[in-house]
């Protein structure tokens, strides 16, 4: 495992962070999280050198910190800095704050985290939870103890990204999106350099974009890959480019198998800070061209959309919608939709309240890219 400075702490964090958003499931319920596949795979990192867990509060519908509670004991608590986030559009009130806190320290079962982060941090959200002074409160809590360091994930764009910056001295941390698809997107690079010019660590999630840079790419992508000296998976092109750029402390993975934990580990072994060449970087940027053309839609598949009340499976219709065109329009992925979205969660079941848009971190039109997915799915010939 290759370590990197973490900002201006006094520690090395590993190139790659686990995030625990999603993890293997059973019976593709989110909720329901399997416990030996995942404790398989999660202790298999920390033994090859995995020593950064991120959590939130809402993941796996809040069973992913009661499960890591469960399985950080046998000395794995004491090998890791351990994240979680604090759920900023359930707050209205500085007793929630103390509510959420408390609560996420007894699923977890610890005393103390080494980082809490004010989780999905856009214009909105920042101006409540600064009007409810989060900051002075945060700031008695690391005194209490509670938690050493204070940071946010970020979801908006790069002015807004700034003012969070500027608004305080004290932040640690920082989490952005970035993929070699995102970089003028939200905080994008711009945001990236702004955070460590001012001595923040940042932190990469959603460095395959959700899975949507891992999947096996168009004929056409495939040629612009089979040009490069060094042969790599798409997986693995996308990390090492993120890896590439000294700004970043550790890359977040959120890993559904334990396939892809192990191929993860020895990817982050290969990683370093400008190690991609030149020829490498321009094949990146002609591929990012290319998925540009395709008419994919940028789901990450966070979930945060669901459960839709009508039922439907968003990030599942989503990632079939996104399959059909990186595939080259391939009709067998028609014939999967029938085998995978049941009648009961199909896209023609949205009832366009516009919930799922509110809480999309990506800010996507949802509704009418549903439309969009009936249309190409659900006619039957």
């Amino acid at each position: 495992m290759k370590y990197r400075n973490f900002g201006q702490l006094d520690w090395k964090v590993s190139a790659l962070g686990f995030g625990a958003m999603r993890l293997p499931t059973l019976n593709g319920d989110a909720a329901k999280i399997n416990e030996v596949e995942a404790t398989k795979m999660i202790r298999y990192a920390i033994d090859h050198g995995v020593n950064y867990v991120d959590t939130a509060y809402v993941y796996h519908r809040g069973n992913s910190e009661i499960f890591l509670g469960k399985i950080l004991k046998d000395g794995y608590r004491e090998k890791i800095k351990l994240t979680t986030k604090m759920p900023s559009w359930l707050v209205k009130s500085e007793e929630d704050m103390d509510k959420y806190l408390d609560e996420q320290l007894s699923k977890l079962q610890v005393d103390h985290l080494d980082f809490y982060l004010l989780h999905g941090l856009g214009k909105q959200g920042w101006q409540k939870l600064r009007d409810l002074n989060v900051l002075r409160w945060a700031e008695k809590k690391m005194d209490e103890g509670k938690f050493k360091h204070l940071g946010f994930s970020f979801h908006d764009e790069f002015e807004i990204f700034k003012q969070i910056i500027d608004s305080y001295d004290g932040w640690t941390i920082c989490q952005i999106q970035y993929n070699y698809m995102d970089e003028k997107y939200q905080a994008g690079t711009k945001g990236l350099e702004y955070a460590a010019s001012k001595g923040l660590t940042v932190i990469a999630m959603e460095p395959i974009s959700g899975g949507r840079l891992a999947t096996t790419p168009s004929k056409e992508i495939q040629q612009s890959w089979d040009k490069a000296t060094v042969k790599r998976t798409p997986a693995e092109w996308a990390l090492q480019w993120v890896w590439n750029h000294p700004e970043i402390s550790v890359v977040l993975s959120g890993m559904s198998t334990f396939e892809q934990v192990k191929e993860n580990v020895e990817s982050a072994d290969k990683s370093g800070i400008n190690v991609l060449t030149g020829q490498e970087l321009r094949l990146i940027k002609e591929v990012t061209r290319k998925y540009k053309k395709l008419g994919s839609v940028a789901c990450t598949g966070c979930r945060y959309c669901m459960p839709c009340p009508e039922g439907v499976n968003v990030p599942e219709i989503f990632a079939l919608y996104n399959q059909f065109y990186i595939e080259d329009r391939n009709e067998e992925v028609k014939k999967k939709y029938w085998e995978h979205i049941t009648p009961e969660s199909q896209a023609k079941r949205c009832a366009r309240c516009g919930k799922c848009e509110e809480l999309c971190p990506q800010h996507l039109q949802i509704r009418d890219i549903l439309s969009r997915a009936a249309w190409l799915f659900e006619q039957k010939t």
